[in-house]
Order: C-alpha cells, then sequence, then structure tokens
C-alpha cells in the first residue's frame, strides 16, 4: 500500500461523505491525492479538503483507475454495483452500506475490538451498522472480562442515520408544528417532529426489522462470538445526530458495577461520563461531533442474576460511519 494512497470518496456530498472529508483532515491522514466521486446532479461542485477546492466528478466505471483506498458511502445498491469493479481496478474499499457486511470473505471492522481482521480482507472491508459499532463499544470490554451470553436492546436513533434529507426534514417540521401548519413529509412514514417511530429499515417477516436483526448478526461477526443473541428495538427519535442505546446485558460470569466501571474506564475509543449525583450521563446533544462514544447509567441489571444495565451514545456520522472508516484505513497503512 502506497504510503501517500490516493483516497477516493464515494458519495462525497452525503452526510457521511462530508464526514469523512473532515475525518481525513482532522486526522493528518497521509492524502496523496483525494478524488470525490458522486452522482452526476453533483458533479462540478467543490468540497473544501485542507483549504483547497476539491471539484466532485461523476461516478463512473472507470472511476478507479490509480486509486488505492476508495470510502464508499452511497447506499447499498451503488456498493453493489460499482465496489466490484473498484477491486478489480487494484483498489481497497472501505464500504459504509450493509451490501457486504455479512460476505464470509469480507472482514466487518470496528477497530478497536477486531482491527486485526482488516488483514485477511481480499480487496473489501465493511464498516458495520451504527448502532451495532456504537453498542460494541461499550459492550466488547465487558464481554471481553465476563462473557456476554445475550441483551435486550432498545435504540434511541438520531435523523442523521436516515441521510441529510432526514435532517432537513425533522428542521422544517419543527417550524411547521410551531408556526401551526399542516406537518409535510417525504422521508418517514410518520411525523418525525415531537414523536418517536419505533421503526428503522424495513420489516421482516418475523415482525422485526433489519436493522434490528443487525445487532445479533452483526455483533456475532465482529466479536467472533458466533452464540451471542441480541432482541432488540430500534426506535428513530427527533434528534439530529447521535445515537443511544439502552442495553441490558447477561454474562456468563458474576459482574459488578465497580468492575464493570474500572473496564469501561480503560476501554479504547469511550468515556465514561456516570455520575447521576451531578445529572451527569451521556446525551445525544453533548456526545454530537465528538469521536468516542460514551457510557453511563451503569447499574445492576435486577432481571438478570449476572446482568449489567448501561446507557451508550456516540456520533452517528462519526464512530457509526465516517470515523470508523477512517480508522480502517489507518490500519490498512499500518
Amino acid at each position: 500500500m502506497n504510503r501517500n494512497p490516493h483516497v477516493a470518496i464515494v458519495g462525497a456530498t452525503g452526510a457521511v461523505g462530508v464526514e469523512m472529508i473532515k475525518t481525513l483532515e482532522k486526522r493528518n491522514f497521509p492524502v496523496g491525492k483525494l478524488t470525490l466521486l458522486a452522482s452526476a446532479r453533483s458533479a462540478g461542485k467543490t468540497l473544501k479538503f485542507r483549504g483547497t477546492d476539491v471539484t466532485i466528478t461523476e461516478l463512473t466505471k472507470d472511476s478507479f483507475t490509480g486509486i488505492d483506498i476508495a470510502l464508499f458511502s452511497a447506499g447499498g445498491s451503488i456498493s453493489k454495483e460499482f465496489i466490484p469493479i473498484a477491486v478489480k481496478a487494484g483498489c481497497v474499499v472501505v464500504d459504509n452500506s450493509s451490501a457486504f457486511r455479512m460476505d464470509e470473505t469480507v472482514p466487518l471492522v470496528v477497530p478497536e475490538i477486531n482491527g486485526e481482521d482488516v488483514k485477511k480482507h481480499k480487496g473489501i472491508i465493511a464498516n458495520p451498522n451504527c448502532t451495532t459499532a456504537i453498542t460494541l463499544m461499550a459492550l466488547y470490554p465487558l464481554h471481553q472480562a465476563f462473557g456476554v451470553k445475550r441483551i435486550f436492546a432498545s435504540s434511541y436513533q438520531a435523523v442523521s442515520g436516515t441521510g441529510a434529507k432526514a435532517i432537513e426534514e425533522l428542521e422544517r417540521q419543527v417550524g411547521e408544528v410551531v408556526r401551526g401548519e399542516p406537518v409535510t413529509k417525504e422521508v418517514y412514514p410518520h411525523q418525525i417532529a415531537f414523536n418517536v417511530l419505533p421503526h428503522v429499515d424495513s420489516f421482516l417477516a418475523d415482525g422485526y426489522t433489519k436493522e434490528e436483526m443487525k445487532m445479533e448478526n452483526e455483533g456475532r461477526k465482529i466479536m467472533h462470538h458466533p452464540g451471542f443473541r441480541a432482541s432488540v428495538t430500534c426506535v428513530r427519535v427527533p434528534v439530529y445526530r447521535a445515537h443511544s442505546i439502552a442495553v441490558s446485558a447477561e454474562f456468563e460470569k458474576p459482574i459488578t458495577v465497580e468492575a464493570a466501571r474500572a473496564i469501561l474506564q480503560k476501554a479504547p475509543g469511550l468515556d465514561l461520563v456516570d455520575n447521576p449525583e451531578k445529572k451527569e450521563y451521556p446525551l445525544p446533544l453533548y456526545v454530537a461531533e465528538k469521536y468516542n462514544c460514551q457510557v453511563g447509567r451503569i447499574r445492576k441489571d435486577c432481571a438478570f442474576d449476572n446482568g449489567l444495565c448501561f446507557w451508550v451514545a456516540g456520533d452517528q456520522l462519526l464512530k457509526g460511519a465516517a470515523l470508523n472508516a477512517v480508522q480502517i484505513a489507518e490500519e490498512l497503512l499500518k
């Protein structure tokens, strides 16, 4: 791998693409050259990188010649169509969509957890689901010490998870409600302002949504823990950015709050924010735009024998997407 790689971002104008550009710059990733790729309607626009305007070019089958690393965040159908082409052109791809996550030949990586898996790539590395990644930042260190058996969880997912248009929709609807106007909706099937929707991604035959099953399926793969079980309800909430998850976890070994806190305090990429007396706990508003996830509300689970409850929050666009992708790219250069 080139020490100063030619990097491409596919879906550069999207909510995650924009964060990828900022993250490459902030972390001083040794970009030799940056190519920004998007749909024809964005071609010709510019985005800033290191103080310079970079012109966006249209994504085509010939876009990947000479590119070392491509960060994809343009949705599953684009990934399925263009990633095989990129790999053929000699490019290593980090994909933010769900297209290749469960492919047995593709590593699914959270660098703080299974960074070693990057070495096994055959041209593609998958970025996990945002809610799964944020949850595992707190769950995995506990699993290493106590062996997690199963979790019950509810997510509180920001509209940024749906993309830039959903952020606009929440903003618009709040204004409409405040002004007493009829509420207009395009992105979500119901009003999201002043409401919560127990519906993230599409429904499966068993009544779970795809998003809800990602926690179990992707969690097993990332933690190398095939017996892990997760019963999850995913909920969209009227928050702009940063997801939160309430978790009840059952472990093989007895667990105490003190032991859990000591482990979480040392966990990479995670801040312990847990001081109920001072009303300090992770809040999506305050974890937004931060690289680290936050964990708090740590307490004994009174419905499990070896159980622990906790609340974890993280920036959906960063650890849940762009930051994790750039961290994977950093692993590639090691």
